[in-house]
């Protein structure tokens, strides 16, 4: 089992936290879009409280680790680590419920460069403890709204988890698929599952607007959040958000793996 005090240490090696390839300026221009409400940046949430940018940095500054100071305004964002490692706990915690329990998940990635091992280990672990893991409106089409203008993706499932892929790109199940902050992937999944009568997902576990998408739905969500994605930690500050993990969430795949093993360690679910 790996222990606390090696997962600190990878974290840092591996800069999932500590100083992040993340800059401060990304941080605090998310943080200045989040305050004027752009949609960009809420994910899909529509914030009960008001958030100014000063509000935002004292909420990151709690939750992350990152600079009080409104003055600093350059340089590479950090992220505590021990703040990673309570809120992987609770991460844990929940999953470990969730298999208890045997509830209905789904699970969803913006990052499927990067995430896609991370989710498809746990949706693997809560299959196998007897969870069913929800794959509805798997090839609908969904327009986003991207920098390029409006684009049509396809919502594809792969080794369980959701994600969306450009049209042609690649067959489906696939391993590839598209970067997105969008919380249209969800809203159509879960619309798909009500409207097919088969279950609804009692945990939603992923990133980006799968989890604040979800969470504005009235769905627990929970999920892994980088230094300039403030709206996953608004949702949590709310209450419509359970758990929020802050990471780096663009390094290489494979340093996500010591993360993955201790959290179904902690979730008694290793295989």
């Amino acid at each position: 089992m790996l222990s606390t005090g090696a997962l600190r240490a990878h974290l840092l090696a591996a800069r999932l936290a500590g100083p992040v390839a993340t800059s401060r300026e990304e941080s605090l221009r998310s943080y200045r879009l989040f305050a004027a409400r752009d949609p960009r940046v809420l994910l899909g949430l529509d914030p009960e409280w008001t958030w100014e940018q000063r509000d935002l940095i004292e909420l990151m500054a709690d939750k992350c680790g990152v600079s009080a100071d409104p003055a600093h305004t350059s340089g590479h964002d950090v992220i505590d680590p021990e703040r990673t490692l309570v809120a992987l706990d609770s991460f844990a915690a929940r999953l470990g419920t969730a298999a208890r329990r045997r509830e209905p998940v789904l699970l969803g990635t913006g990052h499927p460069h990067r995430l896609l091992g991370f989710y498809a280990a746990l949706a693997d672990a809560l299959s196998s403890a007897g969870c069913t893991v929800l794959t509805p409106a798997q090839g609908s089409s969904v327009d986003i709204t991207t920098r390029f203008g409006l684009r049509t993706y396809n919502l594809d499932y792969v080794q369980g988890v959701a994600l969306v892929r450009e049209p042609g790109m690649q067959a489906p199940g696939g391993a590839t698929g598209a970067h997105t902050h969008s919380p249209l992937p969800v809203r159509t999944v879960l619309a798909a599952a009500a409207e097919g009568g088969g279950p609804l997902p009692e945990l939603v576990i992923g990133d980006h607007g799968w989890v604040c998408g979800a969470g504005q739905l009235g769905f627990e969500a929970m999920g892994l959040a980088d230094t300039d994605d403030p709206a996953l930690f608004v949702g949590e500050a709310e209450g419509r958000v359970s758990v929020v993990v802050p990471l780096d969430d663009a390094v290489r795949s494979d340093y996500y793996r010591p993360l993955t093993r201790y959290v179904l360690n902690r979730a008694c679910l290793s295989q």
